[in-house]
């Protein structure tokens, strides 16, 4: 299996079109289910031009338009409406788990990521893309403008998909902070050498500033494997290899644990205010994009 992509084993011709009927899907699905306005945590304002009024006594004497002075004789101010600024940073799991043995789920994970940072283009947003695997890493610094999204396909075609999963490390390093946050989006499997270890590092990113979404991407198989009898099971981030013998009682015992893992997961973002969700790799990527964003995420408000 080759370590990186070609463009065309992610993104047909026609996949930014299908992007652009999503957009209009989702703005279409917004306007029906809209009830007031909606709030979010992410900072960052912008100042647009709305209307002019007449200037009165008292006012700012800086927020008069001298230019329409004159040529109108009249004294009038400028009226801004603040438009929120957007920062949606992605974060792709580049782990060995997350293409080994199913390739398929990076291809769904790539696929995630581009049509994210396509409707924060399209909406003027800025938008970063970090990896990780045993460390994190900046791929793409902050990117505005929906001419960007060729960069940001380039970028995720030739990332490589190897290595450990350090989320504990990766949570602790990874700092919104430093630069404008608002929408946090981590697309992974969440599989750590201890399966613990992801709930563990939830914790920490509970203190990063701004929305935050975890997008658990899994292939079927890996929860209800297809597998008994005598063999023998390489662990492909490790190396390690053990041998077993399985029952159909063993394999529905991986199966209840494999969901007690995934609940858990779950339960423990929704306590520290994580939207969390998981989505198959043989699942329809369109419907389950929508799905994601119409979940409550301002990055749909802004399409």
């Amino acid at each position: 299996m080759p370590a990186t992509l070609e463009r065309e084993d992610l993104f047909d011709a026609s996949f930014l079109d299908r992007l652009r009927v999503l957009a209009l899907r989702l703005r279409k699905r917004r306007q029906l289910m809209r009830r007031g306005s909606q709030s979010t945590p992410a900072t960052g304002f912008t100042r647009e031009f709305k209307d002019y009024r007449h200037y009165t006594p008292r006012e700012d004497y800086r927020a008069i338009d001298w230019r329409l002075y004159a040529r109108l004789d009249k004294l009038f101010v400028r009226l801004y409406e603040e438009t929120q600024e957007l920062n949606l940073h992605i974060i792709l799991d580049t782990s060995t788990s997350m293409a080994q043995p199913f390739p398929e789920k990076r291809r769904q994970s790539l696929r995630f990521a581009v049509a994210l940072a396509y409707l924060a283009l399209s909406a003027q947003q800025r938008v970063s893309v970090y990896s990780m695997s045993d460390t994190i890493h900046q791929e793409l610094p902050p990117l505005r403008g929906q001419g960007n999204i060729e960069k940001v396909i380039q970028a995720v075609t030739k990332l490589k998909f190897d290595g450990l999963t350090n989320m504990k490390r990766c949570f602790e390093e990874f700092r919104p902070s430093k630069q404008r946050y608002g929408i946090i989006f981590v697309i992974s499997d969440f599989f750590g050498h201890e399966i613990g270890s992801a709930t563990e590092a939830v914790a920490r990113v509970s203190a990063w500033p701004g929305e935050k979404h975890f997008l658990q991407v899994v292939h079927p198989e890996e929860r209800q494997p297809e597998i008994e009898g005598e063999l023998e099971l390489t662990e492909v981030e490790t190396g390690e290899r053990r041998r077993f013998w399985l029952t159909k009682r063993d394999v529905q015992r991986y199966i209840e644990t494999f969901d007690a893992f995934a609940e858990n997961l779950s339960r423990e973002c929704t306590s520290h205010r994580i939207d969390f969700m998981q989505v198959t790799s043989d699942e329809v990527f369109e419907e389950r994009f929508l799905d994601i964003l119409v979940r409550g995420s301002a990055l749909a408000g802004g399409v």
